[in-house]
Parts: structure tokens; C-alpha cells; sequence
């Protein structure tokens, strides 16, 4: 953990500075308190500040990884010294909630982060089957209308962020066929979130499944589906509903080829030195870990990159997430293969950073930070090079702060095993 105060002034002077949405005419930051204090060209440092000049580096806000399953504090940690600064967490218990909240508060070396706490399934239906793989603790589920109410008053009690809805039915993924919430269910869950004024996300993997979760209301999908091209009229629809849609490409090019893209640069200079070598090979060696290999033809990666590419030219927001669960996946370098994958799906690298900042931020309600402006925390990356013309240049990390704490990369690479 960085040694300085938090009320130590930081100046931040570089060649770009891209504020969630595009590049400002500014060359300078100044950090103080823990929130962004002023922005300009060639401010004057306050007295007893630190300065940082890269002359040719690009701050950009920090990342914010919009689909993650975060199980421990050290993922928490792994996120933060790749530049994500906010996790948004997709399932998790109340007990493992708590610690990696409380780790989040009191922390400055760890990433923050939000959760849906328990996600709403039917009984025996999607993600139970990671209470048999040990992943996740006995949780409760739903199978009627007249449950809702009372599920997601119980998730507001234990400090859900917002309400995932899993709507699944297992074949696209290589399950058997799964239980799923019937379309009374679903409705009645959604209106019992926004009741608690709670954002409404759900699970999808199929386009059917994807209208049924837009006629009940959703505020966005956690995925793109799988099973089809994009139909014209769904596209149109969403982007009428004012949905938001968190893809997580590089998932599907692990399930169905061509595989993991955290591979190609793990053995990068800025990148290598922060995974430690069982990771690195782990990665190395790809894989799809604890997943069913009994894939239908029909599901393809290709059909979530078509899809992502319709609906960002409908206006869509899209969202960068990660679905980062087991290695060859990895907390905080997973985002950075998916800002590739949602540039080769179509947005330019200025969108694919808007994707991992400003849109999640917004979607998800995250009202003090998402940009560079000020008075917003101080959660910041710094990266040589210019990302808003070569999105690989994510990579090339500098420097990380969570609200005016520098990362101490250094310490955070002497604590891995070499």
C-alpha cells in the first residue's frame, strides 16, 4: 500500500487525458482528498504535492470490470494492479459479501467493489451447480410469482447493489436442460427490484431468453446470447427499452473457440512480472476449467460478436465485463482482453474505454467516479502510449490509484512466487 496520505497532493501530468467519453484539452491532474481537485494545461503543483509526468502516457479513468465473480480479497487485490478499480460482482453470499466489502472500506491495495449478492434462480437451475463444485454455499431459490416479493427483500436486507436474474436453460452451455423461471416469475422479480428501486440485470445465453428478460423490464443483460444471429426486430427493441448489455466475449471465445486472448499477452514486460508462474502457465495452457464439454454446433462466439456489433450501432450502451471466474480467466487482465474483443466486435478503442468506465458507471449508478472530471474519486490509470488509438496500450500500466491512493505495483509483484 502506498505510504502517502491521502490528503497528500498528486500531480498527474501527461501527454492525453481521455475522461471516460473522449481526450480533454488538459495535461494535468491534481489529486487531493482522495477526488480529482483540478484539470487544466500546465497547472502549477500545490505545495508538498507529488508529481508524475509521463510525456507520453494517456490517465484515463480506472477500469470497471461489469461482470465478475469475485470469491476472495486477492481477486479484490489482482483486479486493482491491472487498473480496475471497481468490480461489479454477479453472485455472491452474504457471508463472502461482508469480507470482501469490509476488505473494499478498509483497504487502499484492493479494488471496490458492488455485488447482486444471491442472483434469483429456480430450484436445481442455473449456477446450483457450483454449490455441488464447492464454488459457492447452499443459497435460496424461486420457483412462483408470489416469492419475489420476499427474495428480493431479503437480498436489500443482506446489501444487494442490484437484482441478477438467471434465465438459462443450460444447452448453450453444455448442461443437460435446466429448470427456468417461468415468465411470471421473471416479471414479478424485476417489478419487485425497481420496487426497492434496485437495477434489474439477468443472465441470458439464448435470443428468446434475451426478449423474455425486454418484455419483463430489465434495466440490461450480463450477456450477449449465443444461439443466433441478432434479429433485426430485437435489436430495434432494445434499443427502445433503454437496456444496457454486458457482452463478455472473451467467455464465449473460451467456450467455443477460438479460445483465451489473456494467453497472447502474458508474457508481456508490464504485464508478466504481476501474475505469478503457476498463473502465467495456467493461462498459458488456456482450457475451459470446471466446464461441461458437451457444446451444441449451434452456439458459437460469433453470434455474441454479431450481436454486440448490432446493438452498439442501435445505440445500445455496451458494457465491459468479463465473467472472471476460474484461471485461464484472470481478475483485472481479463478486461483488458475484453476491451480487444469489443473492439474487434465493432467499437473503436475510444468506445471499448467508455465501455470500461463512463457506461458502467452510469449503468449501474456509480455516480462518483466513471470519469475524469471534478470532484469525482480520484480512480485512475495511468498507461503509456495512447489507448484511444490502440487499445493493447491498456496494458502498458504506468501507475494505479483508488481515490488518490497510489497501487504499489512493486510490493503488489514481490508478494507473487517467482
Amino acid at each position: 500500500m502506498n505510504e502517502r496520505k491521502t490528503g497528500d497532493p498528486v500531480v498527474i501530468r501527461v501527454a492525453r487525458i481521455f475522461d471516460g467519453a473522449r481526450i480533454l484539452d488538459a495535461d494535468t491532474v491534481v489529486v487531493r482528498d482522495g477526488l480529482i481537485a483540478e484539470i487544466g494545461r500546465n497547472l502549477a503543483p500545490p505545495h508538498g504535492s507529488e508529481v508524475v509526468e509521463a510525456s507520453d502516457a494517456t490517465l484515463l479513468p480506472g477500469l470497471v470490470d461489469a461482470h465478475t465473480h469475485t470469491l476472495a480479497v486477492a481477486d479484490l487485490e489482482q483486479a486493482l494492479a491491472f487498473g480496475v478499480t471497481t468490480e461489479l460482482d454477479m453472485f455472491c453470499g452474504p457471508d463472502q459479501l461482508r469480507a470482501l466489502r469490509k476488505a473494499a472500506e478498509s483497504r487502499a491495495d484492493v479494488a471496490d467493489i458492488r455485488s447482486a449478492g444471491i442472483g434469483a434462480t429456480m430450484p436445481d437451475g442455473h449456477i446450483t451447480q457450483l454449490v455441488e463444485m464447492g464454488v459457492y454455499a447452499p443459497f435460496p431459490t424461486l420457483s412462483t410469482p408470489g416469492e419475489a416479493p420476499g427474495f428480493v427483500a431479503a437480498r436489500v436486507a443482506e446489501g444487494s447493489d442490484y437484482l441478477k436474474i438467471l434465465v438459462e436453460g443450460g444447452r448453450p452451455l453444455g448442461w443437460s436442460q435446466l429448470p427456468s423461471l417461468d415468465d411470471e416469475t421473471l416479471k414479478a422479480l424485476v417489478d419487485s427490484a425497481h420496487s426497492h428501486d434496485l437495477p434489474a440485470v439477468a443472465h441470458i445465453s439464448t435470443q428468446a431468453d434475451a426478449q423474455r428478460c425486454l418484455t419483463a423490464g430489465v434495466d440490461g443483460l450480463v450477456h450477449a446470447f449465443v444461439d443466433t444471429a441478432p434479429d433485426r426486430r430485437f435489436v430495434d427493441k432494445a434499443a427502445a427499452a433503454g437496456i444496457f448489455v454486458v457482452p463478455t466475449l472473451t467467455v464465449f471465445e473460451m467456450l467455443y473457440g477460438p479460445g483465451r486472448r489473456e494467453g497472447d499477452c502474458v508474457d508481456h514486460p508490464r504485464v508478466r512480472p504481476y501474475l505469478s508462474p503457476g498463473l502465467r502457465a495456467t493461462v498459458q495452457a488456456g482450457g475451459r476449467a470446471n466446464l461441461p464439454s458437451d457444446l451444441p454446433a449451434w452456439a458459437s462466439a460469433e453470434h455474441a460478436h454479431r450481436a454486440t456489433r448490432a446493438l452498439h450501432e442501435a445505440g445500445v450502451p455496451i458494457l465491459a465485463g468479463t465473467d472472471v471466474l476460474y484461471p485461464p480467466s484472470v481478475h483485472g487482465l481479463s478486461l483488458h482482453a475484453e476491451l480487444a474483443a469489443l473492439v474487434d466486435a465493432g467499437l473503436t478503442p475510444a468506445e471499448a474505454l467508455t465501455a470500461a468506465t463512463l457506461a458502467p458507471a452510469q449503468a449501474f449508478r456509480l455516480t462518483d467516479r466513471g470519469r475524469i472530471t471534478t470532484g469525482m474519486r480520484a480512480d485512475l490509470l495511468l498507461v503509456e502510449g495512447d489507448p484511444t488509438r490502440r487499445i493493447a496500450a491498456t496494458t502498458e500500466i504506468i501507475g494505479v490509484w483508488r481515490a488518490g491512493h497510489r497501487f504499489d505495483r512493486d510490493r503488489y509483484r514481490t508478494t507473487l512466487d517467482t
